[in-house]
C-alpha cells in the first residue's frame, strides 16, 4: 500500500513538473512569437513615409538615451563600505538626509540641467521668507509674458487679483507660470523693488544655501539657456524648505479652488506630484511636499521631500527619461531610509577638539562605516577667530556637520577660512610672509655672493 501511495506521488509530481515547464515553454514560445510578429508587422523602411521614418528615429533615439542614462555611474557606489544605490533612468540623481546635510546617493549630482518648473520651489521658499500670505498678488502683462504655448497655466487674466497663500497653491500644484511670475513681482514690490530684484534674491539664496552651480534668470523654471542648476542645489533648496511647514500644507492638497470674487474668476486645479496623490498608482506614504518639471530641453525633473518618522530626506532627479521618474525617487527614497543610521558628533569626538559643540549634531552613516574613519574640516566664520562650522567627510562625501568652537590650542591642516577672511587681512598676511622671505633669499644670497669672492681673491694673491 506504502509502495503503491509512493508511485502515485511521484507520478503526480513529474505529471505537474511536466505541466508546469510545458506552460512556461508555451509561454516563452508566445512572447518569442508576438516579437517576431511585431518584427514581421514592421515595414520595411522603404515603405515607410516621412513621418513614420521620424517616429521611428525618435523612438531608437529615447531608448539608446534610456539605456545610456540608466549606465552612467554613480559615485556613492564607487565607495568603499557604502551601500550600493538603485540605478535610474536620468542623467543626475540625489538624496540629501534633511537634518545633516549629508549625501546618501550621489548620481552627477554636480551636472548641469535644466530645472524646468522644479525652480518654482525656490520661488515658493523665497515667499515664505520675504512674503505675507495675505499680500495682494495682482497678474500682470509681465507675468502673462512667459506662458508660451503648452507652458502651464490656470488662466488667470491681466488685472486678476488674488492673496499671496492663493498664488502660492497655483504655483506648486498647478504649476501655474503667470502665478510664480506674479509672486515673484509681488514680494520685491513688497520690498520697494522690482522682478530683477527678486531673481537676485534667489542667486544669492541658493548660494547661501551652499549651491555653488546654479544661475536662475527666472521664477518659474521656462526654458532659458542660463537659467540651470544642478542636483545638489536644488537639494539645498528642498532642504530648506523643511523650515517652512506651510508648504506640506499646500503640497498635501489634492484640490484646491480660488472662489470667484470682485477680483477674480472661479478656478479649480490639482496636485501634479503624483507621489502625493492617495488614489494614484505612484502614491508613497512618506512624501510630504515636492515639484514637478518638465520642458522638452530638461526632459522630465522631480524634487520630492519626504519624512518616515525617523528620517528626513530630499530626493532630487534630474533629466529623466521613459517615465520613470516617480519609480525612480520611490526606489531612491527607500534606500536612504533603509542602509543608513545616525551617528551623535558630541558622543564621538575627541574631548580636546572643541570647547563647544552644537547639541544633537550628528552624522549619517552606514552600518559598515564607523566614525572614526571620517576627516573632518572645519571653516571659520567670517569675523570670527574660533566659532564655525564642522563639516565630516566620508571618502570625500560629506556626511553631516556642525556649528563649533574650536579649542584655543587646537591646530590642524583642514581649519579654512571663510571666503571674506581670505579676501581681507590673511590675504595680505600671506603676500607680506612671501614678500618677507623673498627678501631674507635675496639677502643670504648676496652675502653668499660675497663670501666667495673674498675667497677667490685670496687664492689669487697666494
Amino acid at each position: 500500500m506504502k509502495r503503491m501511495i509512493r508511485l502515485i506521488a511521484v507520478v503526480s509530481a513529474v505529471s505537474l513538473i511536466g505541466t508546469f515547464t510545458s506552460g512556461s515553454m508555451r509561454q516563452v514560445r508566445a512572447s518569442e512569437a508576438e516579437a517576431s510578429q511585431n518584427e514581421s508587422n514592421e515595414k520595411p523602411e522603404s515603405e515607410m513615409t516621412e513621418e513614420e521614418k521620424a517616429a521611428k528615429a525618435e523612438k531608437e533615439a529615447r531608448e539608446k538615451a534610456l539605456k545610456e542614462a540608466y549606465e552612467l555611474p554613480v559615485q556613492t557606489n564607487e565607495i568603499k563600505n557604502w551601500p550600493e544605490g538603485p540605478g535610474t533612468y536620468g542623467d543626475s540623481a540625489i538624496v540629501m538626509d534633511a537634518d545633516s546635510g549629508a549625501i546618501l546617493y550621489a548620481k552627477n549630482i554636480d551636472k548641469k540641467e535644466y530645472p524646468a518648473s522644479i525652480t518654482k520651489v525656490l520661488t515658493a521658499l523665497l515667499a515664505f521668507q520675504y512674503g505675507n500670505m495675505e499680500d495682494t498678488v495682482t497678474i500682470s502683462d509681465h507675468a502673462l509674458s512667459c506662458l508660451g504655448s503648452g507652458y502651464a497655466s490656470i488662466g488667470l487674466k491681466a488685472g486678476d487679483k488674488i492673496s499671496m497663500e492663493q498664488a502660492l497653491y497655483a504655483t506648486l500644484l498647478a504649476s501655474a507660470n503667470e502665478a510664480a511670475c506674479a509672486v515673484g513681482e509681488t514680494v520685491a514690490a513688497e520690498h520697494d523693488q522690482d522682478y530683477d530684484w527678486f531673481i537676485r534674491q534667489m542667486n544669492t539664496t541658493c548660494k547661501n544655501l551652499g549651491g555653488t552651480n546654479s544661475n536662475f534668470t527666472n521664477t518659474n523654471g521656462v526654458y532659458d539657456e542660463n537659467h540651470y542648476t544642478c542636483a545638489r542645489d536644488m537639494a539645498l533648496i528642498g532642504k530648506a524648505l523643511f523650515d517652512y511647514p506651510e508648504s506640506f500644507t499646500i503640497c498635501q492638497t489634492e484640490q484646491y479652488a480660488i472662489p470667484a470674487s470682485d477680483t477674480v474668476e472661479e478656478h479649480i486645479f490639482q496636485q501634479k506630484h503624483h507621489m502625493l496623490i492617495k488614489d494614484n498608482k505612484d502614491y508613497y506614504e512618506y512624501a510630504i511636499a515636492g515639484k514637478t518639471g518638465y520642458t522638452t530641453e530638461a526632459e522630465n525633473t522631480l524634487i520630492t521631500l519626504a519624512d518616515n518618522g525617523e528620517r528626513r530626506l530630499v530626493c532630487v532627479v534630474m533629466r529623466t527619461y521613459g517615465g520613470h521618474t516617480y519609480s525612480d525617487t520611490r526606489a531612491l527614497l527607500e534606500y536612504g531610509f533603509q542602509n543608513f543610521r545616525n551617528v551623535d558628533i558630541a558622543e564621538n569626538e575627541k574631548k580636546d577638539t572643541y570647547d563647544a559643540l552644537e547639541h544633537g549634531a550628528f552624522v549619517v552613516l552606514p552600518e559598515k562605516v564607523d566614525f572614526d574613519k571620517l576627516k573632518c574640516k572645519v571653516e571659520i566664520h567670517e569675523g570670527s577667530k574660533r566659532e564655525g562650522t564642522a563639516t565630516y567627510y566620508y571618502k570625500d562625501n560629506p556626511v553631516g556637520s556642525c556649528e563649533v568652537t574650536v579649542a584655543k590650542d587646537y591646530k590642524q591642516k583642514e581649519i579654512t577660512f571663510s571666503e571674506s577672511d581670505k579676501k581681507g587681512i590673511n590675504y595680505k598676511l600671506l603676500i607680506l610672509i612671501c614678500t618677507g622671505v623673498v627678501v631674507i633669499l635675496l639677502t643670504v644670497t648676496s652675502i653668499f655672493t660675497g663670501i666667495i669672492r673674498k675667497r677667490k681673491r685670496r687664492k689669487r694673491r697666494k
